[in-house]
C-alpha cells in the first residue's frame, strides 16, 4: 500500500490535540516556576525577615498534580517517557508495530484504572471538605488535575494505538499519531522545530524513521 498523505484523518486529529497537550505541558513547566520564586521568596524572607510565608509547604504539596501529571501527553506525543528500546529498537516494519500496540494496550489498561480510582479520590477529597493539615487548603483542586491529565493521556495512547494498529496492516504506510524512534540529532532538530512553533513542518519518515 502506498504512502498516505499528510490529511489522513489520524494526523488532522492529531494537530486538534496538539495545542491542548502544549497548554498542559506550559500549565505544568508554569507551576515548576511558580515554585521555584516561591521557594527563592520563603528563603529570603525566612532567612532575613524571619516572615515564613504561611503555608508554604501546603503550597508545595498542592502543586505537586500540576507539575507531575500535566505534562504527561505531551511526553507521551514526543516520545519523552523512558522507553526500553534494547529490544524493540531491533525490530522492524510489522514486527515493530505489533510491539507497540501491545505496549500501548498495557498502557491504555494501567492509566484507565488510574483514572478511575484518582477520580474517587477527588470526589471522597470534594465530598468531605478535606484540606492540608497547615494552611487547610482545599485538597480536591489539585486531586481534580489527576484524573483530567490521565484522561489527556489516555486520549494520547488511544490515537497511538490506532496509529499502530493501522501500520500492522499497512506497514509501508506513512506513520501518523504514533511516536516514530529517533536518534539523538532528529530528537534536537524536533525539539527546535516545536520550540519555534513550526512543529506542522515536521514529517514522519514512511519507514518508521528506520532508514540510514
Amino acid at each position: 500500500m502506498s504512502s498516505e498523505t499528510s490529511t489522513h484523518p489520524l494526523d488532522r486529529i492529531d494537530k486538534m490535540m496538539v495545542p491542548i497537550d502544549n497548554a498542559f505541558n506550559m500549565a505544568a513547566a508554569a507551576a515548576i516556576f511558580g515554585m521555584m520564586i516561591l521557594g527563592v521568596a520563603q528563603i529570603g524572607l525566612r532567612s532575613i525577615f524571619n516572615m515564613p510565608i504561611v503555608g508554604y509547604i501546603d503550597l508545595v504539596e498542592l502543586s505537586m498534580a500540576t507539575m507531575a501529571f500535566l505534562g504527561a501527553a505531551y511526553c507521551q506525543r514526543v516520545g519523552a517517557h523512558i522507553r526500553m528500546e534494547l529490544l524493540i529498537g531491533k525490530l522492524h516494519g510489522r514486527a515493530l508495530w505489533l510491539a507497540e500496540t501491545f505496549g500501548t494496550l498495557v498502557a491504555l489498561f494501567i492509566i484507565g484504572v488510574l483514572i478511575y480510582y484518582s477520580w474517587g479520590h477527588f470526589g471522597r477529597a470534594y465530598t468531605l471538605g478535606d484540606s492540608t493539615i497547615d494552611a487547610e487548603f482545599p485538597v480536591w483542586p489539585s486531586k481534580l488535575l489527576v484524573p483530567i491529565a490521565f484522561s489527556l493521556w489516555f486520549l494520547r495512547l488511544t490515537l497511538q494505538l490506532v496509529g499502530s494498529v493501522r501500520l500492522v496492516i499497512y506497514p509501508d504506510a506513512t506513520p501518523e499519531g504514533v511516536v516514530v524512534m529517533k536518534d539523538v540529532a532528529e530528537q534536537a532538530a524536533q525539539e527546535i522545530h516545536e520550540t519555534f512553533g513550526d512543529e506542522d513542518e515536521l514529517s514522519y519518515p514512511a519507514d518508521g524513521g528506520k532508514s540510514p
